[in-house]
């Protein structure tokens, strides 16, 4: 088992992120989006699954500062704006395989893990 987690090092949830797979000494692949913005494609891919809003993190001073909080865009648009401002995502976005997952999710990680 190896899983891509895409984050940044500041995100005390991407921290935990790396943690919970480390203790388990379950092989990552770290993707750091302030080095490396994420594809539109892997965005897409999460937003499929989840949607768009899912992958907007509208608490973080970053959306603020940008001025997103009335923002009315299609959802092609906010993606490419994910992808140009990855501290608006919500992270840490963890790829298993075909699985998902956006945010802090220890319970379907453990899944995984029993697998």
């Amino acid at each position: 088992m190896e899983v891509q987690i895409f984050g940044v090092k500041k995100s005390s949830d991407t921290r935990k992120a790396l943690r919970f797979f480390s203790e388990r000494r379950i092989k990552t692949h770290f993707v750091d989006l302030t080095e490396r913005p994420a594809s539109l494609g892997e965005l897409k891919r999460f937003a499929q699954k989840f949607g768009v809003g899912a992958l907007i993190d509208s608490d973080s001073g970053a959306f603020q500062d940008l001025g997103l909080r009335h923002a009315r865009m299609s959802d092609e648009s906010w993606i490419a704006k994910l992808a140009e401002e990855p501290m608006v995502l919500r992270v840490p976005l963890v790829r298993n395989g075909t699985q998902l997952t956006i945010g802090l999710d220890e319970k379907t990680w453990k899944l995984w893990v029993e697998r």
